[in-house]
């Protein structure tokens, strides 16, 4: 029998397209297998581990210099037009700030570890053109809450599901993403970065293409993350997948 990280790649291979997924039933055989994913599967056993060593907050903040973010690592296992899949291994205290994935549908699974997860939709999707690419677009709270492995995969749609997202590490913790299709500047699927705006009288109430009135609202705007945010490429050492 293939290793389990053929199989995945094999079953995205026949079930995702340039765009998207072929079906919900195709992308359906994509979430099953990958919910039984286990650190051994792509090679991260030892840093598993870590997170039973972990004798919580204090312990690992960079050798105490608060100038710097801990560092997160990225593992690339596969890229084509039609999907990618990696894996960020993220160390305790370190965010992965809100950002979307337009026009993509993503898988993600946290393999081993606990993570805060928040995330938005956008109450326009497919707002009429902005003035100012950089202004304020209202947004609506999709999760805001603690996950721990094992905990199911999340599901995230082009316009539903919480498309906008940020992840802030509890523990050593790695998230093992499918996107599909993948970020690509040439089709206009940039990655963009968001926070929450600073201007005071934007209103927590307005109205939704369909007349509902919507409460809570978040306004977010663009920006470019800090200077110490870097995620840092390492090579993938799991077992190999052949293409």
């Amino acid at each position: 029998m293939p290793y389990f990280i053929q199989r995945l790649f094999n079953t995205c291979k026949a079930s995702l397209s340039p765009n998207g997924p072929v079906s919900e039933e195709a992308l359906d055989k994509v979430r099953n297998v990958l919910e039984k994913i286990k650190p051994s599967d792509v090679g991260l056993e030892q840093e598993a581990q870590l997170v039973r060593n972990w004798s919580g907050p204090g312990n690992d903040r960079n050798g105490g210099n608060h100038n710097s973010l801990p560092a997160i690592k990225y593992l690339h296992l596969h890229e084509c037009d039609s999907f990618s899949i990696g894996i960020f291994c993220m160390p305790p205290s370190s965010i992965i700030p809100l950002h979307n994935h337009p026009g993509m549908t993503v898988l993600s699974k946290l393999v081993y570890g606990s993570m805060h997860v928040k995330s938005y939709d956008w109450i326009e999707p497919d707002p009429p053109e902005l003035d100012d690419p950089l202004q304020a677009r209202p947004a609506k709270l999709v999760k805001d809450t603690d996950m721990t492995a094992p905990s199911p995969a999340t599901t995230l749609y082009p316009t539903t599901g919480g498309n906008i997202h940020c992840f802030k590490a509890i523990t050593h913790c790695a998230i093992f993403d499918i996107l599909s299709p993948p970020y690509s500047s040439t089709h206009g699927r940039h990655c963009n970065y968001f926070r929450k705006s600073p201007i005071q009288d934007l209103p927590s109430e307005i109205e939704g293409m369909n007349g509902e009135v919507i409460s809570n609202v978040t306004w977010l705007e663009e920006y470019q993350p800090p200077d110490n945010f870097v995620i840092w490429r390492v090579p993938y050492r799991g077992p190999v997948i052949r293409k």
